[in-house]
């Protein structure tokens, strides 16, 4: 007779009576971790105390390693483990202070049974808000149901209601009346060119270049070809490995011919003389090399599109991948030539770059330069981490800030752009940014992104202002100085409606010279979009 190893049943420990489980998602990375864990202990103490007031205890269903002497989950088994420890049915709270890598706890969310709450402090100097917007635009690819909160510290009445509303009913409402589905479209020359653009894409196809998927646990940043495919779109899988490789065969001197036109063009690099802390011209070098050998690969290929993961892998061989994704993204730079030497590469054109390899930025970014390109506009794009935000001079203005470049055009040219160090603490080979301050103008922005199992995208308008430099420099200082900054006020969307709604950590951008012609590129947008049969909302104030 065979004998068989069944496995142990798992048995979870039971509910405790008005307890709250909190857990804490970090980064990969011990560095990161490590900054962030006292700002990540005063969060969850502010936390516990506004739950302390409804007469409910908390939980922390992990504990601090030893050996890391942090304690943040910074690893999916990791994630894995801790929940095997936590009662199917509890009330659950992901307590974010810091970045977080989402898939580090998404099997656990995916399976618990409980409430599930995802809370952040209101503040720039880490970005959780940031990580809850990728774990909260993760949940909802997933089909998970949750609620979210952000508060400074947890005292304010407005905060305290709320975590009192979810202790009782498991659910927080937010206002979400900005938002409303697509109707009716106008039928004018741009929404007949929006439509004409998106047949063209359908039939006759493009191809994003994907340099490794799935950067930083950003699996809201993934769109599975099932739902790319009907738009015309296909992934060309590449391997950041070969980027690399391409490094090798590009010369010196055509790295040279790239600083020169930079220098030329009136970018300031900021160069110091120790590489470990400061920016180096061998830095640079190296990022020129790679610019050249992105734009070789993305020709061997086809490309409309690429996105270089940028981080874990790369960060540790060459200088950050930042100055090339900034380059691409503009009309005017280096010239590229084939490895023979007998043209230039994508002349004349931008070569949109996804940073991060977010592919719903890859899909916004192609729709976008297509139909900017037709209007004959300027059709640099970028995303923007929502950062943070303040009050100023009456308004709400907002920290859109990516971690390393945008269009030069967008800071209103190279000569008004610079390069800093990338932070060792995520980049210990350096390289440099392409930053500057967004110029004041006309903005739309955008999201596309996964709910129940189809596309969507919310359209909205909105401005750049222009902010006196001492405040501008307090909103750098308060968040990562080195990097480019836009500060964004949204057309009719409050700051508690965009972070209620918006499915994402990023947030798209593109310029348009006056208020009329961004109202028309929006239209123009929006029917390419529902043309495609992506499901379009409308978001605050705007002409449709």
């Amino acid at each position: 007779m065979t004998t068989y190893q069944f496995p142990p049943e798992l048995v979870l420990p039971p509910l405790r009576e008005k307890t709250v489980y909190t857990i804490a998602s970090g980064d990969l990375r011990l560095s990161a971790n490590s900054a962030g864990w006292s700002t990540q202990q005063q969060l969850e103490a502010d936390f516990a105390a506004a739950v302390n007031r409804f007469g409910f205890e908390v939980h922390r269903a992990h504990g601090v390693d030893p050996l890391t002497r942090h304690g943040f989950i910074d690893s999916q088994r990791a994630g894995m483990d801790v929940f095997r420890n936590i009662p199917a049915d509890a009330p659950l709270v992901v307590v974010d202070a810091v970045w977080q890598y989402s898939h580090h706890v998404l099997a656990g969310l995916r399976s618990h049974q409980g409430p599930i709450l995802v809370v952040a402090n209101w503040a720039g100097d880490f970005p959780g808000l940031v990580g809850l917007l990728n774990l909260t635009g993760s949940l909802t690819k997933a089909n998970v149901g949750y609620s979210a909160l952000w508060s400074k510290d947890f005292t304010d009445a407005w905060a305290v209601e709320k975590v009192g509303e979810w202790l009782e009913t498991g659910v927080i409402l937010h206002d979400l009346s900005h938002v409303r589905d697509l109707r009716e479209l106008p039928d004018n020359e741009e929404t007949r060119l929006g439509r004409a653009l998106a047949r063209q894409l359908t039939t006759e196809k493009a191809i994003i270049g994907v340099f490794d998927e799935g950067c930083m646990g950003m699996y809201n940043a993934i769109i599975d070809d099932e739902l790319l495919n009907p738009l015309g779109i296909y992934k060309e899988r590449l391997s950041q490995s070969a980027l690399l490789a391409e490094m090798r065969t590009v010369s010196d001197a055509e790295a040279q011919s790239v600083r020169t036109w930079l220098d030329n063009a009136g970018f300031t690099f900021h160069f110091g003389a120790d590489d470990a802390a400061d920016l180096t011209a061998e830095q640079v070098h190296e990022q020129c090399k790679m610019y050249v050998a992105a734009v070789r690969i993305a020709d061997d290929f086809g490309a409309d599109a690429i996105g270089i993961q940028y981080q874990q892998g790369l960060k540790d061989m060459v200088p950050a991948s930042d100055l090339v994704e900034g380059l691409l993204n503009n009309v005017s730079r280096p010239p590229v030539l084939s490895r023979d030497g007998s043209h230039e590469l994508y002349e004349g054109c931008a070569l949109p770059h996804f940073n991060e390899v977010d592919e719903g930025v890859a899909v916004d970014a192609l729709v976008t330069n297509r139909i900017w390109t037709a209007m004959g506009l300027d059709p640099a794009t970028t995303l923007h981490d929502i950062r943070w935000g303040d009050d100023y001079d009456g308004e709400f203005v907002w920290v859109f800030e990516i971690s390393g470049s945008v269009p030069a055009s967008h800071n209103g040219g190279y000569d008004k752009s610079h390069g800093l160090r990338q932070p060792a603490v995520f980049f210990p080979k350096g390289g440099s940014t392409l930053s500057g301050t967004s110029k004041p103008g006309e903005i739309v922005w955008s999201r596309v992104f996964i709910m129940d199992n189809e596309l969507h995208v919310d359209l909205g308008r909105g401005h750049a202002v222009e902010l006196p430099e001492e405040e501008t420099q307090r909103r750098l200082n308060a968040t990562d100085k080195q990097w480019p900054i836009m500060h964004a006020v949204l057309h009719g969307v409050s700051r508690d409606q965009l972070m209620a709604r918006h499915k994402a950590n990023h947030v798209q951008v593109v310029y348009a010279p006056t208020a009329e012609i961004a109202d028309n590129a929006f239209a123009a947008k929006a029917a390419f979009f529902r043309e495609l049969g992506v499901h379009v909302h409308l978001c605050g104030d705007v002409a449709l």
